[in-house]
Parts: structure tokens; C-alpha cells; sequence
């Protein structure tokens, strides 16, 4: 009775949200993934059965890539959320990719697979009951429960037993996750770590450092650029800017030329001169974020001074060992911090300080790996 009854309020709330999602469609951000994902637009359901790997991000989904590395002889099918995580997704199988759509879908658009492989905190209820109802093996890995959300998890408890009841084995990042997890009722976790720890970054292009101090502004949201703009001076260092998405670099641009009117501060976009010579460069070009890491003094890491993002992966910056800054608001990425020593979290009007003082910090580092393993050694036994 539960399963169709959620389904008749997912039924009620999507015909709520339609007028929402069409205004929201004219957003670049979302002219793909709001029609496959909420209309079905050129998504349709998988047609070769296979093991199934769901990520919501492009972080996420690059985590899944050691295990799927081990898998040369499966049929990998993906699915994602994001229109980031979809690109990528075609880079790491032959297979289909798809973006998943909402759970009033889900029911006629899954189709038998061997397993479905979740990630982290995608706990859909109906995700997982029609995989298993289907014959898939399910499995959850890299789980995690924000200090945000333990609360909400608790209070709701009841429903997320129905979900955790539907998913036959956890693999999660940490003790604190599994104890999490056992109080809502999981019985069978099992501590890996991330699967994001098994392959660390790699430099694909050596560039070339500028002299003095480097200041990098990496997976910036709005308004965080202006806010570093505002903290930062010449005399800390060069400054460069990589917006976390493409389509606000021109917006990011007209911020830069604002803060350096009637000033002799020197500036070029990237995709006009590449290299990092000026006082500010704007970083307008996609995938090379590793490699500006790899040469950095200090990262001031975005997404942990704005609400909405939680933070981003902090592991692409201690691997390199630069002087690791970000805000309060890292609430999604609490298990991988616990991987790393020396990070500096501060409040958003501390930042002229920290960077006024950076030669005073220590480099941040990791202190741990991930292992997938265990995860393999199911797959194996249960699934292949």
C-alpha cells in the first residue's frame, strides 16, 4: 500500500512542479537535463542488462571509475543527474548512459539489470524497490549522512527503513556513516573509505608556474567570486578564477573588469592567453583544474561559502599540498575532509585575513586511502 501511495504523491507533486520546471528549462544549466529527466526527451530506458551504476555528480560519477576499471567484461550501463556528470559518463563506458529520471518514472522505465550500483546520499525509495523488484542485486557505496541531515534522517527514520530495507548490502566512507546507518536500521555496512581515494588526481599537462605566490579560486559559485574579488590584493599573490560551471564565465568576466576599473591591475581570460601572468586570469576553459592545482600556493575551495552546494572534493587539493581555505558550508563533504590534515574552514568575512597570512599555514595533505575491495569481492561472488 506505502509504494503506491508515494507514487500517487510523486504523481501529485509533479503536476504541481510542471509550470516550475518549464520556467527553469530556460536556464543553459538545465535545457537538457529538465526535459530527459522530467519528460523523458531522448531517455529512454536502458535496452542491454548489465550492472548499473547511478551518480548524481561529476564527482561521484569519476569515483565509480576504479571499479568500473575492474569490470572490462560487464555491460556498464550509467546513469546521472547532472548534465557534467552525463559527459563524463560517456568517457567511462561503451555502454549507455543515461540521465535517471524522476521516481514517478521509474516503475516502466527500469528494466531487469544484474545489479544497481548507488552512490553516496541518492536515497530514492523507488530506485532501489523497482531495481530489486526487477531481479537486481543492490548495492549502496560511499554512503555517507551529512551532520546536516543525521537529524532529518532520524526524525523520518520510518521512511528511510523502507528505502535501506530494499538494498541488500552498504559500503560506507566511514565509521561515523555506518553507526549513522545502524541507527536506521541497516544491518550489513561495511567500512571502505571513498572509492574517490583509490585513484588520486592526475596531472595530464605540465604548466607553467608564474613567479611569486599562486592564488586559486577553484569550483567557485556565485557570489563567491565576488567575494574573493573583494578579500583579495596584488600584494597576496596572483589571483585565478575557475567558475564551477561554463556557462558563467562571461557574468564571472564582468565582475573581474568591474573590480579592476581605474586600477593598474593587469587581466586576460584564459581562453585568450594561455597562461597565468597577470594579476587575475579568469580560467574560462573546461578540465584542466587538476593541473592548475598541481602548481598553486594557496586554494581558496568554493561551493563552502554560498548555500546550496555543500562544498566540493578537497582531495584534488591536498594531494598537491597547497594551503587549503573555504567556508563554513561544507556540509556534503564532511567524510572527505576527514581524509585530510591541515584545512583552514572560516567564515566568509575572515577571508582578507587568512589570505593576508597564508604564509603562516600549513599545506593541507592526506591522511588516508579508500580501498574497494570489499566492494569487488561482492560483485564477484554475488553478481558476476
Amino acid at each position: 500500500m506505502f509504494k503506491y501511495l508515494y507514487w500517487l504523491l510523486g504523481l501529485l507533486l509533479y503536476i504541481i512542479a510542471i509550470p516550475i520546471l518549464l520556467y527553469k528549462k530556460r536556464s543553459p544549466r538545465y535545457q537538457e537535463t529538465i526535459p530527459a529527466r522530467f519528460f523523458l526527451k531522448n531517455n529512454p530506458s536502458f535496452t542491454k542488462k548489465g550492472i548499473w551504476f547511478h551518480s548524481c555528480s561529476l564527482g561521484e560519477t569519476k569515483g565509480l571509475q576504479p571499479i568500473i576499471d575492474r569490470l572490462p567484461q560487464e555491460t556498464i550501463n550509467m546513469s546521472v543527474v547532472t548534465n557534467t556528470a552525463f559527459s563524463h559518463a560517456h568517457k567511462m563506458t561503451k555502454d549507455e548512459v543515461r540521465y535517471l529520471p524522476f521516481e514517478l518514472f521509474l516503475p516502466f522505465w527500469i528494466t531487469p539489470q544484474k545489479a544497481l550500483i548507488v552512490t553516496e546520499a541518492e536515497y530514492w525509495y523507488l530506485l532501489f524497490l523497482v531495481a530489486k523488484a526487477k531481479g537486481a542485486k543492490t548495492m549502496l557505496i560511499n554512503a555517507r549522512i551529512s551532520d546536516k541531515h543525521y537529524a532529518s534522517y532520524q526524525k523520518y527514520n520510518w521512511f528511510y527503513t523502507k528505502i535501506f530495507s530494499q538494498i541488500d548490502i552498504i559500503f560506507a566512507q566511514s565509521q561515523r556513516d555506518k553507526e549513522r546507518l545502524e541507527t536506521l536500521g541497516v544491518k550489513e555496512v561495511i567500512v571502505t573509505g571513498n572509492s574517490k581515494l583509490v585513484n588520486l588526481p592526475i596531472v595530464t599537462q605540465n604548466l607553467s608556474k608564474p613567479n611569486g605566490i599562486l592564488i586559486v579560486a577553484g569550483s567557485t559559485h556565485a557570489p563567491e567570486e565576488a567575494l574573493i574579488l573583494e578579500a583579495w590584493e596584488r600584494e597576496q599573490g596572483r589571483l585565478v578564477i575557475v567558475p564551477r560551471h561554463p556557462e558563467r564565465f562571461d557574468e564571472v568576466d564582468g565582475l573581474i573588469r568591474k573590480r579592476i576599473e581605474s586600477s593598474n591591475l593587469t587581466y586576460h581570460r584564459y581562453s585568450q592567453q594561455e597562461d597565468f601572468e597577470a594579476d587575475i586570469v579568469l580560467v574560462d576553459k573546461m578540465g584542466i583544474l587538476i593541473n592548475i592545482y598541481a602548481i598553486s600556493d594557496v586554494v581558496i575551495l568554493g561551493g563552502g561559502f554560498v548555500y546550496g552546494s555543500g562544498g566540493h572534493n578537497p582531495i584534488e587539493v591536498a594531494h598537491f599540498g597547497a594551503v587549503l581555505i573555504t567556508g563554513e558550508l561544507i556540509y556534503n563533504q564532511t567524510s572527505l575532509y576527514e581524509c585530510i590534515d591541515h584545512y583552514y574552514v572560516i567564515k566568509n568575512n575572515e577571508l582578507k585575513e587568512y589570505l593576508n597570512k597564508f604564509d603562516t599555514l600549513l599545506p593541507s595533505r592526506i591522511n588516508q586511502l579508500g580501498t574497494i575491495e570489499p566492494v569487488m569481492a561482492y560483485i564477484e561472488r554475488e553478481i558476476v
